[in-house]
């Protein structure tokens, strides 16, 4: 007897048919709600009810028993209100009696305490009013500086405040005098863009970092290359100095951020957990040491002696590509298409967004002011105000005389060392310098604003 051969499915065709029949079986039952349990609504009543009305009832229950106490003592029940100021106030105490123990309770977020005279009574919360911006004079241009011949993509301003370095398209690296805006020096020696530059504070180096995976170190008193840091798999896009150890921390399209040893040039840590391009990364002296931003839109907080993730951040929804420190207060900012976002160090609490920029937010930089500046592909700059995330100004830069509209972009952003000077770098192969405008007044330029009601910080 010859036996039949099984048909063989492939592995979709038979998920396919189980879903199918998965289907069939549960069709006839899909327009059925599960019945009511009566027991389950009924907790589910008493719980809301104890939860909005406990302590109100409570108080009612202890009033009354004291009164019950009174008169079962011989004493008057009004002796209880004693201290009112006559009828009306009897009657609202009646209505909404409070005692230390309901005034203590938080378990109640529609009522508060408040005390009329001598007695207390529940009102309604009032809806939290969003606090009114402190003001800031606007910003305006005032120096256009010409020199590089290819986008200009990065920007770092010396510790000691007398000149600023650019790195742009043109493979060059040129510094700057700050004060009258004259070349001073020019470095040569990348050979593709450069994308990010750093100056050291303990040491006379420049660093930069590039597109051609390099990663040098200039000696700024002989005007060359003394070391290169070898590591990076595809182009680097920034890197930042530790401000107390002699280390430096580069991100790039390899997805990593490295952690170099400045003397040694070894590298002590490669930091993996992006799964895209790392677009930005800053450093500071407390925890977390190590704060990245990438286009798989997550902001990874790291732990620099452990060398791995100490928190990741996933609100954002588009790529994050410039990240900020605040230089006084423990927080910081993360710029992305979708929103800005400010964060609470160290575990990355979020605490508002600074929403309107709807651009590719290139760049951020925050001063001791509380003054952020955002950057976006388009050419506008949006200053906020840091406490209330109040917009208080937007500049769209002039292209240079000979641009198309299009090279209106703004790459990079950098506040000098005071925060009185914001210096950009543009895709109209400019840097521009602006500066706050000193006749500007409160009474010149008011803030436009209204106390509207609080809203709700949405993740």
């Amino acid at each position: 007897m010859a036996t039949e051969e099984v048909q063989k499915h492939s592995v979709h065709t038979l998920v396919f048919r189980s879903l199918k029949r998965t289907h069939d079986m549960f069709l006839s039952d899909q327009g059925n709600t599960p019945e009511k349990d009566k027991k389950s609504d009924k907790v589910r009543a008493a719980v809301k009810v104890h939860d909005e009305y406990g302590p109100v009832k409570e108080a009612a229950a202890r009033e009354s028993q004291a009164k019950q106490r009174l008169v079962a003592g011989g004493g008057d029940g009004n002796a209880v209100n004693q201290a009112g100021e006559g009828a009306d106030s009897n009657r609202i105490d009646s209505v909404f009696p409070i005692n230390e123990g309901v005034r203590g309770d938080s378990s109640s977020r529609a009522l508060v305490a408040v005390n009329i005279g001598q007695q207390q009574m529940l009102v309604p919360k009032k809806a939290q009013t969003m606090p009114k911006p402190h003001w800031h004079p606007p910003w305006k241009l005032y120096r256009v500086i010409s020199g590089h011949i290819g986008w200009v993509r990065c920007l770092a301003v010396e510790p000691g405040n007398e000149w600023f370095c650019s790195g742009a398209g043109d493979r060059v690296i040129k510094i700057w005098d700050l004060a009258s805006g004259t070349l001073k020096l020019t470095l040569t020696g990348h050979v593709s863009t450069v994308r990010g530059v750093a100056v050291s504070a303990r040491q006379p180096y420049l660093f930069s970092c590039g597109e051609d995976k390099m990663v040098k170190c200039w000696d700024l008193e002989q005007n060359k290359t003394i070391r290169h840091y070898h590591g990076h798999l595809s182009a680097c896009y920034a890197l930042a100095l530790h401000p107390t150890i002699d280390i430096l921390t580069t991100c790039g399209r390899d997805g990593t951020v490295r952690i170099w040893d400045v003397r040694t040039k070894a590298c002590v840590h490669t930091l993996t957990g992006h799964t895209n391009t790392v677009a930005d990364v800053k450093c500071q002296a407390p925890e977390p040491q190590v704060i990245s931003g990438s286009h798989d839109c997550t902001v990874r907080l790291w732990d620099l002696a452990m060398g791995r993730t100490r928190v990741t951040l996933t609100n954002h929804k588009k790529s994050v590509r410039a990240v900020a420190i605040h230089p006084v207060q423990y927080s910081f900012a993360s710029g992305s298409p979708d929103n800005i976002k400010q964060w609470k160090f160290p575990d990355g609490n979020f605490m508002q967004n600074l929403s309107g920029h709807n651009s590719i937010v290139n760049s951020l930089a925050c001063n001791s002011d509380g003054v952020l500046v955002s950057a976006a592909d388009n050419g506008s700059m949006y200053f906020w105000d840091w406490r209330t995330g109040y917009n208080f100004q937007r500049i769209q830069a002039a292209v240079q005389p000979g641009s198309i509209h299009s090279e209106a972009g703004i790459f990079t952003l950098q506040f000098d060392q005071s925060g009185s000077r914001l210096i950009t770098g543009e895709t109209d192969k400019t840097i521009k310098i602006y500066k706050e405008d000193e006749t500007a007044t409160e009474e010149t330029h008011p803030i436009n604003w209204r106390p509207d009601i609080y809203r709700k910080k949405k993740y």
